[in-house]
């Protein structure tokens, strides 16, 4: 199996982090929404976020977990090595997705989830955009 590019360095960022009066709910929003074409909405009675009608993530109904579009390969890089923080549930077995505890997980591995989902959704025009 290929070793993804993905570094696994939410455990040692969180050292030290100051709690923040931000909600799970606003701070995906604030990550998901700095990206090029995000469009916020509703998925499954929670908030969703897409680009161009294609899904990236949504929040769980526990308001503390998110999924997000990822591929396999990555997830299962990401569950083995930080199983604290990234899992998936028997209904999410055959998805590409991955479930993130949002209080264990960092803004920048936050944003570098949604970028990858978003790189593989995006249009080449919203794409030429982030890469100015």
């Amino acid at each position: 199996m290929k070793k993804s590019s993905a570094r696994i360095t939410t455990a040692a960022a969180r050292r030290g982090r100051p709690p923040s009066r931000e909600s799970f709910e606003q701070r995906v929003r604030r990550i998901a929404t700095s990206l090029p074409g995000v469009e916020v909405g509703t998925s499954y009675g929670t908030i969703g976020f897409r680009v161009r009608k294609k899904f990236l993530g949504r929040m769980k109904e526990d308001g503390e977990t998110l999924v997000i579009r990822i591929e396999f390969g990555e997830r299962e890089i990401l569950c083995e090595g930080e199983p604290e923080v990234f899992y998936f549930t028997e209904h999410y077995r055959n998805y590409p997705a991955v479930l993130v505890r949002l209080a264990k997980v960092d803004d920048a591995e936050l944003l570098r989830l949604f970028e990858q989902a978003w790189r593989r959704a995006a249009p080449k025009s919203l794409l030429a955009q982030l890469n100015r």
